[in-house]
């Protein structure tokens, strides 16, 4: 191939935004040549490897945008460490049909038991989906809302949780919430009601979310509008991430058995 050719070539691909064909089509034509490939063999190959990196691009850029705390997948998970999560039920959820129906994920248990693993794996599959996802921990998103209202600006922060199919929801129990966080709280989940799923943590059980929120009114109502169209999953066991500590001792058995206890009971 000419200088003259490749140069037309890359400024032919650029114009049509075939940024990867533009790096692989010499490397493609050299193996084509050394194979005996059809004109359509290489013309397939050259496509295929420019839609496979567009996928690889939307990804990433949407898992940046999702505002993920750390990636996890699927296939990291200990299923093994932790035997109460129903792996067919897991699967079931990684169809993504939850979101087409507009459903809810919660995922209950002490801290360390992979909630927001799994949270997150879902997440990932979504946007592999081409779904945009953003994730959020409660207290975060209910500052934000706060800082929104004050500026007269609630409105637009509350349209930008709303507009993704998918909402993450991270540690709601471990912060109390006063009167009008709770409100700000009741909004997001009646707006997205029927709308749009949200997969939500908890190391608290339904019965206690009553400490989380003001009221027994207000809790009622979130609960309703959440548990109408969802799926719980309830997980019981030890932290993974302090199961080495335990072996060396450095973490009491007593302190992981009154951890998980603690949501058993209630």
């Amino acid at each position: 191939m000419s200088q003259l050719q490749e140069e037309r070539i890359r400024k032919l691909c650029q114009d049509l935004d075939l940024f990867t064909i533009t790096e692989v089509h010499i490397h493609l034509a050299e193996e084509a040549s050394k194979e005996n490939w059809t004109y359509l063999d290489f013309l397939e190959k050259l496509l295929d490897e420019e839609v496979s990196e567009k996928f690889r691009r939307r990804v990433k850029v949407k898992t940046q945008m999702a505002g993920f705390p750390y990636i996890k997948t699927l296939a990291q998970f200990d299923f093994s460490f932790q035997p109460s999560v129903d792996k067919r039920k897991i699967k079931e959820l990684s169809t993504l049909k939850f979101i087409e129906e507009k459903e809810n994920v919660i995922f209950l248990g002490p801290p360390g038991v992979g909630k927001t693993h799994l949270a997150i794996a879902l997440g990932i599959l979504a946007i592999e989906a081409g779904l945009s996802v953003y994730f959020t921990k409660l207290h975060n998103m209910i500052y934000n809302l706060t800082q929104g209202k004050k500026e007269g600006r609630v409105k637009q922060k509350m349209a930008s949780y709303r507009r993704f199919p998918l909402l993450i929801v991270d540690e709601i129990g471990y912060l109390s919430l006063n009167r009008e966080e709770a409100a700000l709280f009741f909004q997001l989940v009646s707006e997205r009601y029927e709308k749009g799923s949200m997969i939500l943590t908890s190391n608290r059980s339904y019965g206690f979310w009553g400490d989380i929120f003001p009221d027994n009114i207000i809790t009622a109502a979130i609960l309703d509008r959440i548990l109408h169209h969802s799926t719980t999953i309830n997980i019981k066991g030890e932290s993974y991430r302090l199961k080495d500590k335990k072996r060396a001792g450095l973490v009491s058995e007593k302190i992981l058995l009154g951890a998980g206890k603690k949501v058993e009971s209630e």
